[in-house]
């Protein structure tokens, strides 16, 4: 039998078809290996079409409240960019995450986050979910503005992850000082949480007192999800102290608070921002939360015309009061939006980098960036006085 022998034709044909699919595999699987925040040409950016933005935070569990104050005021930022033509024409598209409270499920959202390519994300309010999703977006150079203020977020050293407020340890040196120094306070009980927030605060403040010479008389850790803290307050009130420092998210210190009371302990409580909100003090109850000693960047709707401005924007889009949480999330989100519009829309490293090249006045203070991703370190003292938070007199 005589075989037939291919024609030269055929065979440039076939070679020429398998060429051009060695190509597009290829181009395809270079697509496929850039980062989510970037393209595989790290010069190109998007030019037409929405700039798709997350906000990461918990809007159901025991933290919700924060959840909730952080996506109204990043909301107000974004329409109001909106209303003016967003980024150069561009629309900025808006969409909520609800992490619960919890490190697994924010880790689950990052990877959405990355396969649905938002090209930022705002949030989260909880440290420790923020630390957990940290280097899923790390890998993916999708920059994160958050909320957290756990000593343990700059510890990641990451360049995509920068902070809308201060650290624990700014928040809690300047009240160490305000106790130790202006109040002339030597008996300091403490009481904190054994969550990455407590114990972030537990470290700064423990740090910044004993630096000033004075030991805590007593240091008791509760649990995050714990609700009876008789035994732990009744060996503080043993002590006599002067003043309690306590370091726990609002519902926890609330309840802290108000089981005090109940025992019949007197001394002023002392705190971080959790302590200045209006969840803590209904939580605690007005008379109960009464002169407790506050250490924030933002004491009050009424500090400036800045943030007048805002409070009225605020009530006028959701009819509710502004307070740190939404001020923090709208100078996030501000910041974010001006690093997208002075980088032209630019993604992944080149949009970290304007981020942190931004110099914005905002509501907390004036941000400027340095390589650990902390924009803003002062905080002053404010005090709860009939169920409001003032500035200390």
């Amino acid at each position: 039998m005589t075989r037939s022998t291919p024609r030269p034709r055929a065979t440039t044909r076939t070679t020429t078809r398998a060429a051009l699919c060695t190509a597009a595999a290829l181009a395809a699987a270079l697509t496929a290996c850039s980062a989510p925040g970037e393209s595989a040409d790290s010069d190109a950016k998007a030019s037409s079409g929405p700039i798709k933005v997350a906000v990461v935070n918990a809007q159901s569990g025991q933290l919700s409240s924060l959840g909730d104050w952080e996506y109204k005021g990043a909301k107000l930022a974004v329409d109001e960019w909106n209303k003016k033509g967003g980024i150069d024409g561009r629309k900025i598209q808006l969409k909520l995450f609800d992490d619960q409270g919890d490190p697994t499920t924010g880790t689950n959202i990052a990877r959405r986050l990355v396969s649905d390519k938002y090209v930022a994300m705002i949030g989260t309010a909880e440290s420790a979910v923020t630390i957990a999703m940290g280097p899923v977006l790390q890998q993916a150079k999708i920059p994160n503005i958050t909320s957290g203020q756990s000593d343990g977020l700059v510890a990641l050293k990451s360049p995509y992850l920068f902070l809308n407020g201060p650290t624990s340890t700014t928040y809690d040196s300047t009240l160490a000082q305000h106790l130790v120094n202006d109040k002339g306070y030597k008996k300091i009980a403490m009481i904190t949480n054994n969550g990455s927030f407590g114990k972030g605060e537990h470290d700064a403040f423990l740090k910044a007192v004993k630096g000033l010479g004075v030991a805590p008389s007593t240091d008791q850790v509760v649990t995050t999800d714990q609700k009876d803290f008789s035994a732990a307050l009744t060996k503080i009130r043993a002590q006599k102290p002067e003043v309690i420092f306590i370091g726990s998210e609002e519902v926890e210190a609330g309840l802290i608070v108000k089981q005090a009371r109940d025992l019949g302990i007197t001394a002023p409580f002392a705190g971080a921002a959790p302590q200045g909100t209006p969840v803590f003090i209904d939580t605690a109850g007005k008379a109960a939360a009464e002169g407790t000693i506050v250490s924030s960047p933002y004491l009050s709707n009424d500090v400036s015309d800045a943030t007048k401005k805002f409070a009225a924007a605020y009530e006028a889009a959701y009819g509710k009061e502004a307070e740190l949480h939404g001020a923090k999330a709208y100078d996030g989100a501000n910041i974010l939006l001006t690093a997208l519009k002075t980088s032209n829309g630019a993604t992944g490293e080149e949009l970290a980098d304007a981020i942190r090249a931004t110099r914005y006045q905002g509501l907390l203070g004036d941000f400027q960036y340095d390589e650990t991703g902390v924009g803003i370190t002062k905080t002053t003292i404010g005090v709860i006085r009939d169920g409001k938070l003032v500035p200390q007199q």
